[in-house]
């Protein structure tokens, strides 16, 4: 996904603005954060459930009738239920092939994606960002300030997680701009543009409230992990 040279400028802005504050910066790049495998079974239920009425509400079911009559004078009950036995057969059959076609079809990376609820990839990616906070700050004591930058790539999802005290301080709009390079970073196909804004961002944000207190610790390291 990035380039060594990408590693080394991402790695760069972060001790640059790290060197500013006390601070700790950490970025994470994902590829995808899920295969969203229940996506399309949950299509292919959805239209397995939905299409087959549609068809008999758009007119299907005008031909059946037309049969069931032009032939109730002329042939037993036992051929009129066969001819509704046949009837649910067919409607049975075209829900497990719209089921099965769909689901093959949703099951495509590409379709998978379009089809994904956005709320449930924002979701997702939330979920692994906080657990990548949490474990990265089992390092650091409660008050030494940092903030995780994560970002999925297929998704193109961020989410910033900074420690409390760092909200607390800074308030939600510069997390909002940082945010917003590695989305439009990502979007344009240079994720680690994006992510070198985000950490000027944040750096600044840091600097401002949250001054050295010595030498950087560098209890984190500054080049981003890729996934």
């Amino acid at each position: 996904m990035l380039t060594q040279a990408d590693h080394d400028r991402i790695a760069a802005a972060i001790t640059e603005a790290e060197s500013k504050s006390s601070g700790e910066i950490f970025c994470v790049l994902t590829h995808e954060v899920s295969r969203y495998r229940e996506i399309p079974l949950a299509w292919a239920t959805a239209a397995a459930l939905v299409a087959p009425p549609l068809l008999v509400l758009s007119g299907l079911h005008r031909l059946a009738l037309a049969n069931i009559f032009s032939s109730w004078t002329d042939e037993s009950v036992r051929a009129v239920e066969s001819l509704i036995l046949r009837a649910l057969t067919t409607y049975t059959l075209l829900q497990a092939g719209i089921f099965v076609c769909v689901a093959l079809i949703v099951a495509l990376p590409a379709i998978r994606r379009l089809m994904t609820p956005r709320f449930l990839k924002r979701h997702r990616v939330r979920q692994l960002a906080r657990h990548h906070f949490a474990a990265s700050g089992a390092r650091l004591s409660h008050s030494e300030p940092h903030i995780l930058i994560y970002a999925s790539l297929r998704d193109r999802q961020v989410e910033l997680v900074a420690h409390r005290a760092i909200h607390d301080a800074v308030g939600e709009e510069p997390w909002n701009a940082a945010v917003a390079a590695v989305t439009d970073g990502m979007k344009a196909g240079k994720p680690a543009d994006g992510f070198v804004r985000a950490i000027g961002i944040c750096g600044n944000a840091l600097a401002a409230h949250f001054p050295p207190n010595g030498p950087p610790k560098n209890l984190l390291p500054n080049d981003i992990l890729e996934i």
